[in-house]
């Protein structure tokens, strides 16, 4: 049941300006909240779109390399033409003609196109949901800004991103003068990222829906999930037709630098400019930071573990421990379900097959499962960073001052965060090596993979038990500074997952606590960096709980 919506102070001038001056009213102020968001992401934005346009870029310049010769080309297409390789990648129509644009389009597309969703998602609930959770956008309304100026305005630079994002990988794939990569096949390449505006528009709708922005981002990108796992389960059976129902198989069934058919990113535009509406008029039926879906009634009395600091902490995690568990012990499946294969799959990849014999191990299947577990562990990193980080969004938005006003310790209240991310870190590598052992016993036939791969997921424990000590560290000592821990995990992924390609030097991954973890199962145990970088973490952590005790808490 939802409540009627009601005219508050902060809306007081709206409606007046909506009399005198129609539906245009609605939107007033939105030129304004743009420049005020594109000034809020003046980095956030282009370091995504940055990051992504590099990716694409070295990616297409490593499929030259790598398959060079028509019997590179000819390789790959028996590898990738199986069930588990098109489940990864996209249609099977692509490796008619593989060159080395099809292979972009093949191979490339649809995991950016999640990428730039999550972009997408991440700019429209952080200027509007976000917004009206602190109470900034009704202090805002008090003034004339139409009713619907957020949405719009954060659907606006969502758009901008995407816009700018597909004018510099049309230019930079064409300015690359590789062959089978033309201009033409460049702009729809770029075009292809309409994806993004599609899960923009499915943002505008679930911010709607909740009044809390961590759920409106969950909804969002569950939405995002599924869509890619729709794409993977039609691209990998015989009919297809569930990559139909896809945004993401709609954006690869262009057939980029293959047959360029433009008329699938209608599909998304007509699906972008319907949720968008939708959003529209959702947000008509509510009050400024209540959501449509009611809050559920809770129990008259706390249980008891909602009295402690630890048990408090983990229901405020329990929503993105529980995400990211399940999407880990997914991620470890697809993984495992081509684990048998991985040998047929990598043989013609001299680059690869370099990098895994630097690995070492008795077979390919091992070598290529230390790979991915670092893949793995940067995953769980990316939620270790967020979970320790959630005692600074609590302090900036002033949540945590009444708590620390009673009798609780300040050392109690963030170690409670703190534990829940180093415990649930662990969970959720945990998670990982399950999905990934059970899947690979399946692929392999081994029935030993099992407990091999759950206990090389486990040895990466300490390595984000550090990455939680450096965002403890900054927390306590430099607050402004707490973001600058996204740096563990992308150094990690960057020279532990790239280096090992592209041949980087080794000094370079021994600056990562990950670059210290046994490369498990190919390597044998060895305990000591373990123990060593347990010792480390368990210091910062103290480091970063003593430099919060000392400071005066900040608050937005």
């Amino acid at each position: 049941m939802t409540s009627t919506p009601t005219t508050t102070a902060a809306e007081a001038r709206v409606p007046d300006a909506t009399a005198a001056g129609g539906a245009g009213a609605a939107v007033v102020g939105t030129g304004t909240l743009i420049r005020f968001a594109l000034r809020r992401d003046r980095v956030r934005l282009p370091v995504w779109i940055l990051a992504l346009l590099l990716g694409t870029l070295s990616t297409a310049n490593s499929y030259q390399e790598l398959y060079g010769s028509p019997e590179d080309r000819a390789n790959a297409v028996e590898t990738m033409g199986s069930p588990a390789g098109l489940a990864m990648s996209g249609p099977r129509h692509y490796l008619d003609a593989y060159t080395s644009g099809a292979m972009l389009g093949h191979q490339m597309l649809g995991f950016t196109a999640v990428l730039v969703g999550l972009m997408s998602v991440l700019t429209v609930t952080r200027h509007t949901r976000a917004e009206e959770e602190t109470g900034r956008a009704e202090l805002l309304r008090s003034a004339v800004v139409g009713r619907h100026a957020h949405l719009a305005a954060a659907l606006s630079v969502a758009a901008l991103a995407n816009l700018v994002l597909a004018l510099l990988l049309a230019l930079g794939l064409a300015g690359l003068g590789i062959e089978g990569i033309d201009a033409g096949g460049s702009l729809l390449y770029g075009a292809g990222h309409a994806a993004g505006l599609v899960f923009a528009a499915v943002a505008a709708v679930t911010v709607q829906l909740t009044a809390h922005a961590r759920g409106a981002t969950g909804t969002a990108l569950a939405v995002i999930g599924a869509a890619y796992v729709l794409r993977a389960a039609g691209d990998s059976g015989e009919s297809g037709a569930l990559s139909w129902l896809s945004p993401i198989g709609w954006v690869q069934r262009t057939y980029v630098y293959v047959d360029d058919d433009w008329w699938p990113l209608l599909l998304c535009a007509a699906l972008a400019v319907a949720c968008a509406a939708t959003g529209f008029v959702l947000s008509t039926r509510r009050d400024v930071g209540a959501g449509l879906r009611p809050e559920k009634l809770g129990s008259p009395v706390a249980s008891g573990a909602l009295g402690t600091p630890l048990g408090f902490a983990l229901r405020l995690h329990r929503g993105m421990l529980v995400g990211f568990g399940a999407g880990l012990f997914l991620m470890g499946a697809m993984y495992g379900s081509i684990l048998g294969q991985a040998e047929d799959m990598l043989k013609d990849i001299d680059q690869l097959q370099e990098a895994l014999d630097r690995i070492g191990g008795t077979g390919m299947a091992e070598a290529f499962a230390s790979m991915v577990m670092v893949v793995i562990a940067v995953v769980a990193a990316v939620y270790v960073v967020m979970a320790a980080l959630r005692t600074r969004a609590e302090e900036t938005a002033g949540r945590a001052e009444p708590l620390l006003a009673t009798g609780l310790s300040r050392e109690r209240w963030a170690g409670s965060h703190l534990a829940v991310a180093l415990g649930g870190g662990t969970l959720v590598l945990l998670m990982a090596g399950l999905g990934f052992g059970i899947a690979g016993a399946a692929s392999t036939g081994d029935g030993v993979m099992v407990p091999e791969l759950t206990g090389a997921a486990l040895a990466h424990a300490p390595a984000l038990w550090v990455t939680v000590g450096v965002a403890a560290v900054l927390f306590g000592w430099f607050p402004r500074a707490s973001a600058a821990a996204w740096i563990v995990p992308v150094y990690a992924f960057v020279v532990g997952y790239l280096g090992q390609i592209l041949q980087f030097p080794g000094w370079m991954n021994n600056l990562s606590p990950f670059g210290h973890v046994p490369s498990l199962p190919a390597a044998d145990m060895n305990w000591t960096p373990l123990l060593v970088l347990t010792l480390v973490a368990a210091g910062l952590v103290w480091l970063g709980l003593a430099g919060f005790r000392r400071r005066d808490l900040e608050t937005k």
